[in-house]
């Protein structure tokens, strides 16, 4: 961690600006909210995080803000706390269990940030319970300016109310910055039909409607995130994020993943 550091507007280090895109290539999105699991930063270890994961996933980010997509993140806490597992491991408080995971998901912002800042990304972390010595209040009129000057910014603390998942912060931010796609990554490369780590059978979908996920009992998020999208007519791609290459294909143009719309 002693690589993190914290921003100011008054820093002259900090007041990046915008991006100049540098393909010729049209992005399909300008502005992205990017969904990651607090699982996926543990790699082969098995609590934590797996430096190496973060450094990874710091590089694809860069390469995609590098062209002038504005990049929004939220990421979750499961690899060190999750409220619902700690209610289940004989917690009787779910809010205060569900408040130990938000703060789980600070930790991870904050890594994440360090691992972006090395690599040269100009970053902004935004907290729904306030913590100003490590992150600044959520205030949506200022996350929406920092995109704006070409800062990655990363939400921590889910909601900050209990009973949330980082599924709907991730839907409930991406609406209030006007982000044109929510991409959630994974583990695996789409939708499937059945779990196609169980199921050798399952079939992946391309594209498929927001009905269709309902009627089949897609588990694509959990309803509160699901039902916020599709009311916000915001499209959701499920992809896999641990493939090199899969974040700029997908904002090319390219078939990656599955598109809920």
């Amino acid at each position: 961690m002693s690589n993190l550091h914290i921003n100011t507007d008054n820093s002259k280090q900090n007041e990046a600006q915008p991006f100049i895109q540098t393909t010729s290539q049209p992005m399909k999105y300008k502005r992205i909210l990017l969904k990651l699991s607090g699982e996926a930063l543990l790699g082969d270890k098995e609590f934590g995080i797996d430096s190496s994961v973060l450094a990874k996933y710091a590089k694809e980010i860069k390469a995609v803000a590098d062209l002038g997509i504005e990049v929004a993140i939220v990421i979750g806490g499961g690899n060190i706390f999750r409220g619902v597992s700690g209610v289940e491991g004989g917690m009787k408080d779910r809010a205060n269990a569900d408040y130990m995971g938000m703060l789980a998901t600070v930790i991870n912002a904050m890594a994440l940030q360090g691992a972006l800042e090395n690599e040269g990304v100009y970053t902004r972390l935004l907290s729904a319970i306030k913590m100003e010595q490590v992150a600044e209040p959520f205030i949506r009129r200022k996350a929406i300016r920092h995109l704006q000057k070409g800062r990655v910014v990363i939400f921590g603390a889910g909601t900050g109310n209990p009973y949330f998942t980082t599924d709907t912060a991730a839907s409930l931010r991406a609406v209030e910055i006007e982000a044109d796609v929510i991409l959630k990554g994974t583990r695996v490369d789409g939708i499937y039909s059945a779990d196609p780590e169980k199921d050798s059978n399952a079939t992946r979908y391309d594209e498929i409607s927001f009905t269709d996920v309902i009627k089949r009992n897609l588990k694509v998020m959990d309803m509160t995130a699901f039902t916020l999208c599709q009311e916000n007519k915001l499209p959701i791609i499920v992809f896999d994020m641990n493939k090199e290459g899969n974040l700029i294909d997908l904002l090319q143009g390219n078939q990656v993943g599955t598109l809920v719309s």
